[in-house]
């Protein structure tokens, strides 16, 4: 085989070897051949007659001709007016892999009306097609899509037309389809009806139940489905559990939640990565501080990675308890990024501390890291704290011209303020003017973490007053409009 596969790779031309081409993997029980007239013109003919090697030469032939089929498949499909019944007619009949193949392109093209009356047809075609096994994989599909009608058709015909008893995975699709669809009546009438067709649920239908509860904050009714499953000779398992401390937890239900976990650990049950992060969001969603950072150390010694958003609730509970020293931590624990620096950034200017702040520009120099918009805004008012103006004077001139940073509404409050501070900020505002950066229309990249971290600053809670007791819409405002304003009502104002 090795030589043969040696041959066919010499003989053959490099876009044709390097389609992913296989022999043994792509065997089926009835090889389509097709004629050397179809081949391609670099193919040489003696692979269609070879008397050495005919069975090879043939699963060649046919993988060729699956991978046409699959290849011209969304093109003949998306085709306006395409009717996947009519290709069928032109094509005589499809393979069991061909057939899914349109199946999942319908699927993902949202033409689920398509589905049922293709299968249908192709299973006419052949007897044996009309099995529970294709049924079982046609319903999974329509139910994942929620297209419950038509997936309760396909049980109908199944059912009533063919005598087919549906399986075990039949009646779970259906019955979590329409859990998650909140329509809990219909869900609960499948549950009933599976048991008088002889099928009994298992522990999986009542965790799909749950999960469907859960999505729609049923609470009470989790816990009468764990009775009534239990009742019922089903004993939650690690995957029963796991779903019961993700649902209590975003329900916010946290000793129902503790109580779940300490039964799973307490039976010393897997502990599913996602199950711990629903924890840690919920205990910083409450700011439980204490048990939050407890999880924290936990998440990090799995190794999971955090989403940003989650990262940004756990720090702004340890900016709301003044832990500055924590944010370190965190951005150190993540991968590196804007937000990173970020936290990194924020915490040593809310600890003012000159040292740690020069050390983290130094490492982001290193890494040849670009100062974004967020930890520009973080040294300035950094500066601003530690009353140092001739570095809020330096940083201002190069942030532009030397950095590439993109100053916004922050940077202009932060000069504001600082003015009114006794900064001269006259020749900052008269070089903005000259570049035209105050006729800009105004825009906020800064992360809302620092203002959470320094407040808003009288510039910033000005323009907000502005901002709701102005109809005009935000799109036509200025730096330039918003400076005029702001400086007039404070002169109104005194």
């Amino acid at each position: 085989m090795e030589n043969l596969t040696a041959q066919f790779h010499h003989k053959l031309p490099p876009p044709l070897w390097n389609s992913n081409t296989r022999f043994l993997t792509s065997f089926t029980s009835k090889p389509n051949l097709i004629s050397t007239s179809s081949l391609p013109r670099s193919l040489p003919l003696s692979l269609d007659c070879s008397a050495e090697d005919p069975p090879q030469s043939t699963f060649l032939l046919s993988d060729i001709h699956h991978h046409r089929f699959l290849n011209s498949l969304p093109r003949r499909l998306s085709h306006p007016g395409s009717c996947p019944l009519r290709l069928l007619q032109e094509d005589g009949d499809w393979s069991k892999d061909r057939f899914f193949a349109v199946i999942r392109f319908l699927r993902h093209s949202s033409r689920l009306h398509e589905i049922l009356p293709v299968f249908d047809a192709w299973k006419k075609l052949e007897p044996s097609r009309i099995n529970e096994a294709n049924y079982e994989k046609i319903i999974r599909f329509l139910c994942a899509e929620r297209s419950m009608d038509e997936a309760v058709l396909a049980l109908q015909s199944m059912n009533h037309d063919y005598k087919l008893n549906p399986s075990l995975e039949i009646y779970n699709s259906i019955i979590h389809g329409y859990a998650d669809d909140g329509k809990f009546e219909e869900a609960m009438f499948y549950l009933n009806g599976m048991k008088d067709n002889g099928v009994l649920p298992e522990t999986e239908t009542y965790d799909g139940l749950i999960e469907g509860y859960g999505k729609w904050q049923m609470y009470d009714e989790i816990v009468s489905c764990v009775k009534r499953m239990e009742a019922e000779g089903c004993v939650r398992d690690h995957v029963t559990y796991n779903l019961l401390v993700r649902e209590f937890a975003r329900g916010g239900l946290l000793k129902r939640m503790e109580r779940m976990y300490q039964s799973l650990m307490s039976r010393k049950m897997t502990l599913e990565p996602v199950t711990l992060v629903s924890m840690l969001e919920a205990y910083a969603e409450f700011g439980v501080l204490e048990k939050m950072e407890e999880t924290y150390d936990k998440v990090l010694r799995f190794g999971i990675c955090l989403d940003e958003e989650l990262v940004r609730r756990l720090a702004s509970v340890y900016i709301d308890n003044l832990m500055f020293s924590r944010l370190d931590d965190l951005g150190r624990g993540i991968r590196r990024s804007d937000l990173a620096w970020c936290l990194r950034g924020l915490c040593h200017a809310c600890l003012v501390s000159r040292k740690g702040l020069d050390y983290v520009v130094k490492e982001m120099k290193e890494a040849r890291v670009p100062w974004s918009t967020t930890f520009a805004n973080i040294v300035l008012l950094a500066y601003s704290k530690m009353g140092d103006f001739k570095s809020v004077e330096l940083l201002l001139s190069e942030l532009q011209r030397r950095k590439g940073v993109k100053l916004d509404l922050v940077t202009v409050g932060i000069v504001f303020d600082l003015s009114v501070a006794g900064f001269d900020g006259t020749a900052v505002f008269m070089r903005w003017k000259k570049s035209g950066f105050l006729d800009k229309p105004v825009e906020m990249k800064t992360d809302p973490l620092v203002h959470a971290a320094f407040g808003e600053g009288q510039f910033l809670r000005s323009c907000n007053e502005v901002m709701k007791q102005t109809l005009e819409e935000s799109k036509s405002w200025t730096y330039q409009y918003l400076l005029e304003v702001v400086v007039k009502n404070q002169k109104t104002e005194t």
